[in-house]
């Protein structure tokens, strides 16, 4: 499950996810905010993951596909969580990820919205 979350600064599009994410999920809910926020020139995008328990094909193909059909628009990526292994995949691969990327503990939430919006 994934719901917008409302409360943040203007330019920031901001979910909390939960549970197993499905195509649906994410076509629903992401898709549209993601690309209303790339054709306005720039994606800044705040998640907080307090569980997961997985994603469902649908729902990465979708993820990278946005990710790519709008590469030059993402700017900056905070992920706030504290499932470990989520953490540590973010600081290997975040290089890979178009624009910065950083992760904040959930104690640090509001941290992370100051960043991504910055």
């Amino acid at each position: 499950m994934i719901e917008r979350l409302e409360g943040v600064p203007a330019g920031v599009i901001a979910f909390e996810a939960s549970g197993k994410l499905s195509a649906e999920d994410y076509r629903d809910a992401v898709l549209p905010a993601l690309v209303e926020a790339a054709g306005a020139g720039e994606v800044r995008f705040l998640i907080v993951v307090r569980d997961f328990d997985g994603m469902s094909g649908g729902a990465l193909w979708q993820d990278l596909k946005v990710g790519v059909e709008h590469l030059r628009a993402w700017k900056r990526i905070a992920l706030v969580t504290d499932i470990e292994w989520m953490t540590h995949v973010t600081s290997l691969f975040g290089w890979m990820t178009p624009g910065e990327t950083r992760t904040f503990p959930l104690d640090r939430r509001d941290e992370a919205v100051a960043w991504v919006a910055g």
